[in-house]
């Protein structure tokens, strides 16, 4: 008879979802607020998105120890940052630092999956999407984690963002005004919820824009 042993794992997946929209000239970014190991809830109420600046604000699904560990580098940079710079890092500084800081641990990675929003230089809204060793794009839209198989289709399919391949190249933002984008993450939510196990509860939407920064709380469903 073989011997049987359990393997230790270093990671694990707690699931959970995240959205972000950029527009002319707001981003909103969401995730829903369920924390999961297999077939347990941890929490019903933990936030998956992190402030890193005044205009960049980032959502991250998956394992939730290695999210908190990256959130603390990430922070940790920025702060460096301001020291040297007299000014706070603009959207796409992060953008490319995140790259960096997840690339850097590509031999043992950070099993997070995250998607950076906020405001450019020029006020417009911008949206990262990264895989775990840190491959970036600038895209209009881009969803991460347990759901984002249910919820990116549809966002394809209600926004239909150009081909990158296009020439001149064909600015990445949705043509949807900044309440258009709120109702359409919650149709997105409502949705994946419907299917998916890891996703649920409450959903936290955060709206960037001229104004600065401002939150949006809508319940999920509970089971």
């Amino acid at each position: 008879m073989t011997k049987q042993q359990a393997n230790w794992s270093p990671y694990d997946n707690n699931g959970g979802s995240c959205v972000a929209i950029a527009g002319a000239d707001y981003c909103v970014i969401a995730a829903d607020t369920r924390m999961s190991t297999g077939y347990n809830i941890l929490t019903r109420d933990y936030s998956k998105i992190c402030k890193l600046a005044d205009k960049c604000v980032m959502a991250s699904s998956g394992f939730q120890a290695d999210v908190r560990a990256l959130q603390k580098v990430l922070a940790a940079r920025h702060l460096i940052y301001q020291h040297q710079h007299n000014k706070q890092m603009s959207c796409p500084a992060m953008g490319q630092l995140l790259s960096n800081t997840l690339y850097y641990k590509r031999f043992f990675p950070y099993y997070s999956f995250n998607v950076l929003g906020g405001l450019d230089n020029e006020g417009k809204g911008c949206v990262f999407t990264y895989d775990a060793v840190g491959s970036y794009e600038r895209v209009g839209y881009s969803s991460q984690g347990s759901g984002s198989t249910l919820i990116m289709p549809f966002l394809d399919n209600q926004l239909k963002s150009p081909s990158p391949l296009l020439l001149p190249a064909q600015d990445a933002v949705t043509p949807l005004s900044e309440s258009e984008a709120i109702d359409l993450v919650k149709t997105c939510f409502a949705s994946a919820t419907e299917r998916d196990i890891y996703t649920g509860d409450k959903l936290e939407i955060v709206i960037l824009n001229a104004d600065g920064i401002r939150r949006e709380y809508m319940e999920l469903r509970k089971d």
